[in-house]
Protein backbone atom coordinates (compact mmCIF):
# COMPACT_ATOMS: atom_id res chain seq x y z
CA UNK A 1 0.00 0.00 0.00
CA UNK A 2 3.02 2.30 0.28
CA UNK A 3 2.61 3.63 -3.26
CA UNK A 4 -1.18 4.03 -3.07
CA UNK A 5 -2.04 7.53 -1.91
CA UNK A 6 -5.65 7.90 -3.01
CA UNK A 7 -8.58 5.51 -3.42
CA UNK A 8 -12.14 5.78 -4.68
CA UNK A 9 -14.75 4.75 -2.12
CA UNK A 10 -18.49 5.12 -2.57
CA UNK A 11 -18.42 8.19 -4.76
CA UNK A 12 -15.50 9.97 -3.13
CA UNK A 13 -11.74 10.15 -3.64
CA UNK A 14 -10.09 9.83 -0.24
CA UNK A 15 -6.57 9.27 1.13
CA UNK A 16 -5.76 5.56 1.20
CA UNK A 17 -4.84 5.58 4.88
CA UNK A 18 -8.19 7.06 5.93
CA UNK A 19 -10.51 4.93 3.76
CA UNK A 20 -12.93 2.89 5.90
CA UNK A 21 -15.49 0.18 5.16
CA UNK A 22 -18.06 -1.17 7.61
CA UNK A 23 -17.07 -4.34 9.47
CA UNK A 24 -20.58 -5.56 8.63
CA UNK A 25 -20.01 -5.25 4.88
CA UNK A 26 -21.04 -8.51 3.22
CA UNK A 27 -17.78 -8.46 1.29
CA UNK A 28 -15.96 -8.84 4.61
CA UNK A 29 -18.48 -11.22 6.22
CA UNK A 30 -19.26 -13.48 3.23
CA UNK A 31 -16.90 -12.54 0.38
CA UNK A 32 -20.11 -11.34 -1.29
CA UNK A 33 -18.84 -9.24 -4.17
CA UNK A 34 -16.98 -9.08 -7.46
CA UNK A 35 -13.87 -7.35 -8.77
CA UNK A 36 -11.99 -6.27 -11.89
CA UNK A 37 -8.36 -5.51 -12.73
CA UNK A 38 -7.94 -3.03 -15.59
CA UNK A 39 -4.55 -2.14 -17.11
CA UNK A 40 -3.94 1.51 -17.95
CA UNK A 41 -1.49 2.32 -20.75
CA UNK A 42 -0.56 5.90 -21.56
CA UNK A 43 -3.35 7.16 -19.32
CA UNK A 44 -6.02 5.10 -21.11
CA UNK A 45 -7.91 2.15 -19.63
CA UNK A 46 -7.13 -0.90 -21.78
CA UNK A 47 -10.08 -2.84 -23.24
CA UNK A 48 -12.36 -0.85 -20.94
CA UNK A 49 -15.64 -1.91 -22.49
CA UNK A 50 -14.65 -5.59 -22.21
CA UNK A 51 -13.76 -5.18 -18.53
CA UNK A 52 -16.94 -3.27 -17.72
CA UNK A 53 -19.06 -5.84 -19.53
CA UNK A 54 -17.45 -8.65 -17.53
CA UNK A 55 -18.04 -6.68 -14.34
CA UNK A 56 -21.67 -6.19 -15.31
CA UNK A 57 -22.04 -9.91 -16.05
CA UNK A 58 -20.59 -10.80 -12.64
CA UNK A 59 -22.84 -8.29 -10.83
CA UNK A 60 -25.92 -9.65 -12.59
CA UNK A 61 -24.93 -13.23 -11.76
CA UNK A 62 -24.83 -12.30 -8.05
CA UNK A 63 -27.94 -10.14 -8.19
CA UNK A 64 -26.11 -6.97 -7.17
CA UNK A 65 -27.71 -3.83 -8.60
CA UNK A 66 -25.41 -0.86 -9.05
CA UNK A 67 -26.59 2.47 -10.41
CA UNK A 68 -23.42 3.52 -12.21
CA UNK A 69 -23.17 4.32 -15.90
CA UNK A 70 -20.30 3.44 -18.24
CA UNK A 71 -19.40 7.14 -18.37
CA UNK A 72 -19.29 7.37 -14.58
CA UNK A 73 -16.99 4.35 -14.45
CA UNK A 74 -14.78 5.86 -17.15
CA UNK A 75 -14.57 9.24 -15.41
CA UNK A 76 -13.71 7.62 -12.09
CA UNK A 77 -10.99 5.45 -13.66
CA UNK A 78 -9.49 8.42 -15.51
CA UNK A 79 -9.27 10.40 -12.28
CA UNK A 80 -7.64 7.49 -10.43
CA UNK A 81 -5.09 7.02 -13.22
CA UNK A 82 -4.32 10.75 -13.19
CA UNK A 83 -1.70 12.15 -15.54
CA UNK A 84 0.76 9.28 -15.02
CA UNK A 85 1.90 8.16 -18.48
CA UNK A 86 3.42 4.95 -17.10
CA UNK A 87 1.71 1.57 -17.13
CA UNK A 88 -0.68 1.03 -14.22
CA UNK A 89 -3.52 -1.21 -13.25
CA UNK A 90 -6.72 -0.29 -11.48
CA UNK A 91 -8.26 -2.70 -9.02
CA UNK A 92 -11.96 -2.16 -8.45
CA UNK A 93 -14.34 -4.08 -6.21
CA UNK A 94 -18.08 -4.01 -5.66
CA UNK A 95 -19.71 -5.76 -2.71
CA UNK A 96 -23.37 -6.08 -1.76
CA UNK A 97 -22.67 -3.61 1.04
CA UNK A 98 -23.27 -3.58 4.82
CA UNK A 99 -26.22 -5.51 6.25
CA UNK A 100 -27.11 -7.65 9.28
CA UNK A 101 -25.36 -11.03 9.02
CA UNK A 102 -27.70 -13.44 7.24
CA UNK A 103 -26.94 -15.81 4.40
CA UNK A 104 -30.10 -14.65 2.61
CA UNK A 105 -29.69 -11.48 0.54
CA UNK A 106 -30.87 -8.38 2.41
CA UNK A 107 -34.15 -6.87 1.19
CA UNK A 108 -32.21 -3.68 0.47
CA UNK A 109 -28.57 -2.70 0.73
CA UNK A 110 -26.27 -0.10 -0.76
CA UNK A 111 -23.31 -1.64 -2.61
CA UNK A 112 -19.80 -0.69 -1.58
CA UNK A 113 -17.65 0.46 -4.51
CA UNK A 114 -13.89 0.63 -4.01
CA UNK A 115 -11.02 1.21 -6.44
CA UNK A 116 -7.36 2.20 -6.55
CA UNK A 117 -4.53 2.53 -9.09
CA UNK A 118 -0.98 1.21 -8.74
CA UNK A 119 2.01 0.81 -11.11
CA UNK A 120 2.19 -2.36 -13.19
CA UNK A 121 5.19 -4.59 -12.57
CA UNK A 122 5.92 -6.94 -15.46
CA UNK A 123 8.00 -10.10 -15.53
CA UNK A 124 11.61 -9.07 -16.17
CA UNK A 125 13.60 -9.90 -19.31
CA UNK A 126 15.32 -12.86 -17.65
CA UNK A 127 11.96 -14.38 -16.72
CA UNK A 128 10.65 -13.90 -20.25
CA UNK A 129 13.81 -15.43 -21.70
CA UNK A 130 13.72 -18.49 -19.46
CA UNK A 131 10.03 -18.94 -18.70
CA UNK A 132 8.57 -19.93 -15.34
CA UNK A 133 7.80 -23.08 -13.39
CA UNK A 134 4.27 -24.35 -12.83
CA UNK A 135 2.72 -27.31 -11.07
CA UNK A 136 -0.52 -29.13 -11.70
CA UNK A 137 -3.21 -29.25 -9.04
CA UNK A 138 -6.77 -30.45 -8.61
CA UNK A 139 -9.24 -27.67 -9.33
CA UNK A 140 -10.87 -27.33 -5.89
CA UNK A 141 -12.74 -24.10 -6.67
CA UNK A 142 -16.50 -23.68 -6.80
CA UNK A 143 -18.65 -24.34 -9.86
CA UNK A 144 -19.07 -20.72 -11.04
CA UNK A 145 -15.55 -19.71 -11.92
CA UNK A 146 -16.96 -17.55 -14.73
CA UNK A 147 -18.01 -15.04 -12.03
CA UNK A 148 -15.08 -12.83 -11.03
CA UNK A 149 -15.92 -13.12 -7.33
CA UNK A 150 -13.80 -11.73 -4.50
CA UNK A 151 -14.10 -15.03 -2.57
CA UNK A 152 -10.69 -16.32 -3.72
CA UNK A 153 -9.64 -18.58 -0.85
CA UNK A 154 -9.33 -21.69 -3.04
CA UNK A 155 -7.19 -19.79 -5.54
CA UNK A 156 -5.07 -18.39 -2.71
CA UNK A 157 -4.48 -21.91 -1.37
CA UNK A 158 -3.58 -23.19 -4.83
CA UNK A 159 -1.11 -20.36 -5.46
CA UNK A 160 0.48 -20.96 -2.06
CA UNK A 161 0.73 -24.67 -2.92
CA UNK A 162 2.53 -23.70 -6.13
CA UNK A 163 4.87 -21.33 -4.27
CA UNK A 164 5.79 -24.02 -1.75
CA UNK A 165 6.89 -26.18 -4.70
CA UNK A 166 9.00 -23.40 -6.22
CA UNK A 167 6.47 -22.54 -8.94
CA UNK A 168 4.72 -19.31 -9.89
CA UNK A 169 1.39 -20.82 -10.93
CA UNK A 170 -0.85 -23.84 -10.41
CA UNK A 171 -2.31 -25.32 -13.59
CA UNK A 172 -5.73 -26.60 -12.60
CA UNK A 173 -7.24 -29.91 -13.68
CA UNK A 174 -10.80 -31.10 -13.20
CA UNK A 175 -11.37 -34.78 -14.00
CA UNK A 176 -8.05 -34.78 -15.91
CA UNK A 177 -9.17 -31.87 -18.08
CA UNK A 178 -7.45 -28.48 -18.14
CA UNK A 179 -9.49 -25.59 -16.77
CA UNK A 180 -7.15 -22.62 -16.13
CA UNK A 181 -4.50 -21.35 -13.75
CA UNK A 182 -5.20 -20.32 -10.18
CA UNK A 183 -4.88 -16.68 -11.31
CA UNK A 184 -4.54 -16.94 -15.08
CA UNK A 185 -5.78 -18.56 -18.25
CA UNK A 186 -3.70 -21.30 -19.88
CA UNK A 187 -2.75 -21.86 -23.53
CA UNK A 188 -0.90 -24.76 -25.12
CA UNK A 189 0.83 -25.02 -28.48
CA UNK A 190 1.24 -28.25 -30.46
CA UNK A 191 2.48 -28.46 -34.04
CA UNK A 192 2.11 -24.68 -34.44
CA UNK A 193 -1.55 -24.73 -33.38
CA UNK A 194 -2.52 -22.69 -30.31
CA UNK A 195 -5.30 -24.05 -28.10
CA UNK A 196 -7.05 -22.91 -24.93
CA UNK A 197 -10.13 -24.27 -23.12
CA UNK A 198 -13.42 -22.85 -24.32
CA UNK A 199 -15.47 -20.58 -22.09
CA UNK A 200 -17.82 -22.10 -19.55
CA UNK A 201 -18.60 -22.16 -15.86
CA UNK A 202 -15.18 -23.53 -14.93
CA UNK A 203 -13.29 -20.78 -16.80
CA UNK A 204 -13.00 -17.09 -16.06
CA UNK A 205 -13.35 -15.28 -19.41
CA UNK A 206 -10.00 -13.49 -19.21
CA UNK A 207 -9.69 -10.21 -21.11
CA UNK A 208 -6.07 -10.97 -22.06
CA UNK A 209 -7.13 -14.50 -22.99
CA UNK A 210 -9.77 -13.15 -25.35
CA UNK A 211 -7.33 -10.67 -26.87
CA UNK A 212 -4.79 -13.41 -27.59
CA UNK A 213 -7.52 -15.39 -29.35
CA UNK A 214 -8.53 -12.31 -31.37
CA UNK A 215 -4.95 -11.44 -32.31
CA UNK A 216 -4.17 -15.01 -33.39
CA UNK A 217 -7.24 -15.11 -35.61
CA UNK A 218 -6.52 -11.64 -37.04
CA UNK A 219 -2.97 -12.68 -37.92
CA UNK A 220 -3.87 -16.05 -39.49
CA UNK A 221 -2.34 -18.07 -36.65
CA UNK A 222 -4.06 -21.42 -36.10
CA UNK A 223 -6.16 -21.08 -32.94
CA UNK A 224 -8.58 -23.50 -31.25
CA UNK A 225 -10.91 -23.07 -28.29
CA UNK A 226 -11.67 -26.62 -27.13
CA UNK A 227 -11.38 -29.17 -24.35
CA UNK A 228 -7.76 -29.98 -23.47
CA UNK A 229 -6.71 -33.11 -21.62
CA UNK A 230 -4.07 -33.38 -18.92
CA UNK A 231 -2.01 -35.54 -21.28
CA UNK A 232 -2.05 -32.78 -23.91
CA UNK A 233 -0.69 -30.29 -21.41
CA UNK A 234 2.34 -32.50 -20.72
CA UNK A 235 2.80 -33.28 -24.43
CA UNK A 236 2.62 -29.65 -25.57
CA UNK A 237 5.43 -27.93 -27.43
CA UNK A 238 4.70 -24.73 -25.50
CA UNK A 239 2.50 -23.71 -22.57
CA UNK A 240 1.66 -20.11 -21.61
CA UNK A 241 -0.29 -18.35 -18.93
CA UNK A 242 -2.12 -15.09 -19.62
CA UNK A 243 -3.48 -12.37 -17.36
CA UNK A 244 -3.80 -8.59 -17.28
CA UNK A 245 -0.70 -8.23 -15.10
CA UNK A 246 1.43 -11.12 -16.44
CA UNK A 247 0.38 -10.60 -20.09
CA UNK A 248 1.62 -13.68 -22.03
CA UNK A 249 4.14 -15.57 -19.92
CA UNK A 250 5.79 -18.81 -21.08
CA UNK A 251 5.73 -21.83 -18.76
CA UNK A 252 8.83 -23.95 -19.37
CA UNK A 253 8.55 -26.61 -16.67
CA UNK A 254 5.50 -28.35 -15.23
CA UNK A 255 5.82 -30.59 -12.20
CA UNK A 256 9.58 -30.46 -12.70
CA UNK A 257 9.39 -31.71 -16.29
CA UNK A 258 10.43 -29.51 -19.24
CA UNK A 259 7.78 -28.23 -21.63
CA UNK A 260 8.99 -28.92 -25.16
CA UNK A 261 12.62 -27.83 -25.37
CA UNK A 262 12.46 -26.36 -21.87
CA UNK A 263 12.75 -22.83 -23.30
CA UNK A 264 10.13 -20.33 -24.51
CA UNK A 265 9.08 -21.28 -28.03
CA UNK A 266 8.80 -19.54 -31.39
CA UNK A 267 5.02 -19.23 -31.18
CA UNK A 268 5.25 -17.37 -27.88
CA UNK A 269 7.82 -15.03 -29.40
CA UNK A 270 5.51 -14.38 -32.34
CA UNK A 271 2.33 -13.83 -30.35
CA UNK A 272 4.04 -11.72 -27.70
CA UNK A 273 5.43 -9.45 -30.43
CA UNK A 274 1.94 -9.10 -31.91
CA UNK A 275 0.52 -8.37 -28.47
CA UNK A 276 3.16 -5.74 -27.72
CA UNK A 277 2.50 -4.03 -31.05
CA UNK A 278 -1.21 -3.95 -30.25
CA UNK A 279 -0.42 -2.31 -26.90
CA UNK A 280 1.72 0.30 -28.62
CA UNK A 281 -1.02 0.96 -31.17
CA UNK A 282 -3.42 1.44 -28.23
CA UNK A 283 -1.07 3.93 -26.59
CA UNK A 284 -0.81 5.79 -29.92
CA UNK A 285 -4.59 5.89 -30.25
CA UNK A 286 -4.64 3.67 -33.35
CA UNK A 287 -6.92 1.05 -31.74
CA UNK A 288 -9.56 1.29 -29.02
Amino acid sequence: MNNIKQVYLNGEFVPADTAQVSAFDRGFIFGDGVYEVIPVFGGRSFRLEHHLQRLDNSLKALGITLDMTRQQWSDMLDKLAGDDSGDQYIYMQVTRGPAPRDHVFPASSKPTVFAYATPLKYPDDTTLANGVNAVTAEDIRWLRCDIKAIALLAAVMLREQAKQQGAVEAILLRDHMLTEGAASNIFIVKNNVIATPGKGRYILPGITRDLVVELAQANNVAMEERDITEAEVFDADEVWLTSSTKEILPITTIDGKPVGSGKPGAMHEKMFAIYRQYKQDFRDGKVD
